[in-house]
């Protein structure tokens, strides 16, 4: 008997969502810690190793903070006991780092979330666990007389596990000593997984983002992980952590979407034009600078490679813990910066917001772009912050940039144009990356009827009380200065619809 896969189906409130990424020493401090805890200065630079003492607690107080922005989910990096400041190297998976609070801080900052609308999603780190993981720890102390010998791959004893000299005998991710790779063919390690899988789903998490699944080179391990949390919550979202291509994972029986970093890199590299810095890495690729044609072809590439189901729940971010940050990427470019953020706001998918960007928190490489959050308002960038916040609002007000479908209109001399289009509601965007300004001549038949009106939401007033009016066929003498965007609305558009329109490629 064949397997058939099944109907592709995503969370309906990611498609409404707007994410916000926190990782959790480095956001806000509560304060709770003893003062015997040794931590770095809060507006230090950040070390590989230090910590910060941000936590659960500083997150719970400053949800006010997040939902004025418009924020309704939060990704969090680990939160679980580790003795890294980034929590990737897991001791134990059922119990919130001490540092952060513990599970009691989860606890309550996950019921106000909830109360407030905002969901939450937890960072699985399924791959590979830590030395201080008690299955690993039970075969430094016991060899090979350990009943947990099959949960890692270990090729000899006893284990070079804090030798310096020595690599690790036993497989590890990229090598590292302090991340031994699990075993995933041990019946025993799969059971474990899926039960954590299944155990945060069912106190409330509302899904999981996981960290390097494809290192898990095993479809089944992930179908069987997909069934089992979607057995708790059939809403809960699947996120993995894909750099690149992701069909494989996105049929329909493993994840619902991804991290969108080849949206990411299409987005820095027309946004960022001549400002982009192409000498830092950003995480495993190299940025590289794209004329409107070149992003023109790579937003159709992209949203031809999955289904639109799928699209419709990618997570669209343009920075992480694992990338220097935006405003760094566009040497301090705002305008630049605003652009690209308003783009992803009314683009397919689940925009995500990493901590500190909308005020303008700049850094390198990692560890420099994991800094501390600012929360000396005077050390805001007011402005920057004030468009993501409309940014934002524009998205949320208009069903349209949420679940309507992406109608490419125009691709040339730096001038980039495209219609978002949902039975009711129709929404026009334009954006001028130009040195200078752009006098635009749109052709909007069959998408919109003669007479029809375009009203400018983003720049009210611009183009006066009557703004714009459509006349046969097109949208006239539409100025754009540079480096700037008109997002319109349709006012009364009644004529013929087609399911597509090419761009207009010069």
């Amino acid at each position: 008997m064949t397997g058939t896969r099944p109907p592709v189906q995503t969370p309906e409130w990611v498609k409404d969502a707007t994410f916000y990424q926190i990782f959790p020493d480095r956001f806000a401090r509560s304060g709770r810690l003893p003062s015997w805890v040794r931590l770095e200065p809060w507006d230090t630079p950040p070390t590989r190793e230090g910590f910060k003492g941000g936590d659960l607690w500083g997150v719970l107080a400053r949800l006010d903070y997040l939902q004025d922005l418009g924020i309704t989910a939060i990704y969090f990096n680990p939160i679980f006991q580790s003795a890294a400041n980034h929590r990737y190297h897991t001791h134990d998976y059922h119990q919130v780092d001490p540092l952060l609070g513990g599970n009691e801080a989860f606890r309550a900052l996950l019921d106000e979330a909830h109360r407030r609308g905002i969901r939450i999603v937890l960072d699985g780190v399924f791959n590979h666990a830590s030395r201080g993981f008690f299955p690993f720890h039970h075969i430094l102390e016991n060899g090979p007389a350990s009943p947990y010998l099959d949960w890692f791959h270990i090729k000899g004893y006893p284990l070079h596990a804090y030798s310096p000299r020595r690599k690790p005998n036993y497989a590890a991710w990229w090598g590292l000593p302090a991340l031994p790779k699990f075993n995933t063919d041990c019946p025993g390690v799969r059971e474990f997984l899926w039960d954590v899988g299944e155990r945060w789903v069912r106190e409330g998490v509302d899904g999981w983002r996981l960290d390097v699944p494809f290192e898990i080179d095993d479809d089944a391990f992930w179908q069987e992980f997909r069934r089992r949390v979607k057995g708790v919550n059939p809403e809960a979202y699947i996120v993995g952590e894909v750099w690149g291509d992701a069909r494989r994972w996105l049929q329909g029986d493993q994840f619902d979407a991804v991290m969108n970093y080849l949206f990411s890199r299409a987005v820095l590299g027309f946004f960022g034009g001549p400002d982009l810095e192409v000498g830092l890495p950003y995480g495993i690729y190299r940025l590289r600078r794209l004329t409107v044609q070149a992003f023109a072809r790579q937003v159709r590439r992209l949203l031809a490679l999955y289904p639109w189901e799928v699209s419709l729940a990618q997570l669209n971010l343009l920075g992480s813990h694992d990338t220097p940050r935006l405003l760094t990427l566009l040497r301090g470019n705002r305008a630049r910066v605003k652009l690209a953020t308003l783009f992803q706001m009314c683009y397919p998918g689940a925009p995500c917001i990493y901590y500190g960007d909308e005020v303008g928190l700049a850094g390198g490489p990692d560890p420099d772009c994991r800094r501390s959050m600012p929360w000396d308002e005077a050390q805001w960038d007011r402005d920057l912050r004030a468009w993501f916040q409309a940014a934002i609002a524009l998205r949320k007000a208009h069903v349209a940039l949420r679940r309507g479908e992406f109608l490419p209109l125009l691709a040339r001399e730096d001038v980039y144009a495209f219609a978002r289009r949902t039975p009711g509601e129709t929404l026009v965007a334009l954006f001028n990356l130009g040195a200078g300004p752009a006098r635009v001549d749109l052709r909007l038949r069959p998408l919109v009827a003669d007479g029809a009106v375009l009203e400018d939401l983003w720049q009210p007033g611009t183009f006066g009380k009557e703004g714009v009016v459509v006349q046969r066929g097109h949208a006239r003498e539409v100025l754009l200065p540079s480096l700037s965007a008109r997002v319109f609305l349709v006012r009364e558009a009644a004529g013929q619809v087609t399911d597509h329109i090419g761009p207009e490629e010069g």
